[in-house]
């Protein structure tokens, strides 16, 4: 594995919509996420992508990933960061030169991990999945959305501890924001297992959101076995999901398929976050889905972590030896850049 470093100040980001990009209703969005970037000493390149959308795409997929190449390539830029996510990252994939990346942090979430997953696997660089640049708007950061700093300022061979939350968002408004933060956390935070016999798991991170990863499966970009054999010397896996909107049904397919595909052939446990989604069908809910998949696999099932769409989130990064421990209110994930 190779990892990037970001350091703590002077540095600049580049942001870039490889997937969906701004209208332009949300473009003060993105001005107020450059002054709180700034604030913090931090400077900006923006590219020409972030402000268009058109056709669930911010422009066509040709120039989505000539920007993004010319980011990663650019030696004034320290790290990559998207405005958020989207619907059509996967199109970028063909247009990308994976072997002519240097090691450089990629961090956000959602459609971003679509490619986020496909670069650690193609090259063994490793990637952040965390907090997007517009998440990055308010005056103030929570603990939990903060550390990606920390994260992506542990050097190799470093390693770094992150806490669970205390409390969470359960749902958006972007009308009103509490003052100097971003997030209305409404509920507390609770970091599950299915068996309370097993509070501690340990593996090499990767994942994503399973709506949009799942669609790597039997391509170039999801070979997870010459992963494992080629950069990880055969380690197994500490898997990591979240869902947007999908239902338990939907989520059952997709898990079922990573299964026959044999991703968790060589795995340790699966970690899911909270999320909205996964609608009961029938009488089939979103539990019932995490029991499946524990009885196919044999793997330790952790939920409702801080992970995904609702907020805040852990920066993880796919590739990084991590150890999830649980222990109620002091439930922790040390990551090891090994």
């Amino acid at each position: 594995m190779r990892y990037p470093f970001f350091g703590w100040t002077g540095q600049t980001i580049g942001i870039t919509a490889l997937s969906s990009g701004l209208p332009d209703a949300l473009h003060p969005l993105l001005e107020e996420s450059k002054l709180r970037l700034e604030d913090r000493q931090m400077e900006t390149m923006i590219g020409d992508t972030v402000w268009t959308q058109k056709k669930a795409q911010s422009t066509t997929a040709a120039v989505r990933a000539s920007e993004l190449m010319q980011m990663f390539q650019n030696p004034d830029i320290d790290a990559i960061l998207p405005p958020f996510g989207g619907e059509r990252a996967l199109d970028v994939l063909p247009h990308l030169d994976f072997y002519e990346l240097p090691v450089k942090w990629l961090l956000g979430y959602s459609d971003t991990s679509t490619v986020l997953f496909a670069i650690t696997v193609k090259t063994g660089i490793a990637t952040a999945h965390g907090p997007n640049v517009l998440e990055l708007r308010s005056e103030e950061w929570d603990e939990t959305t903060a550390a990606w700093r920390r994260v992506l300022a542990t050097p190799r061979d470093g390693s770094v501890t992150q806490w669970m939350s205390t409390r969470f968002q359960t749902a958006w408004n972007h009308d009103v924001r509490p003052e100097r933060f971003m997030f209305h956390f409404d509920q507390p935070t609770e970091w599950k297992t299915l068996n309370p016999s097993i509070t501690q798991v340990t593996g090499r991170l990767l994942g994503g959101c399973l709506e949009t990863v799942r669609h790597l499966i039997g391509t170039p970009y999801g070979d997870v076995r010459a992963f494992q054999e080629q950069q990880l010397e055969g380690e197994p896996i500490l898997w990591y999901f979240e869902a947007c909107e999908a239902s338990a049904t939907d989520l059952h397919r997709s898990l079922m398929q990573m299964h026959l595909a044999g991703w968790f052939d060589n795995a340790t446990g699966i970690l899911f976050g909270r999320t909205s989604a996964g609608q009961a069908i029938e009488d089939y809910a979103l539990l019932d889905v995490y029991q499946m998949i524990a009885t196919e696999t044999g793997l330790p099932i952790f939920y409702d972590f801080d992970i995904g769409h609702q907020p805040p989130q852990l920066t993880l990064v796919n590739g990084a030896t991590a150890t999830v421990t649980l222990q109620g209110k002091d439930s922790r994930l040390d990551m090891t850049f090994n």
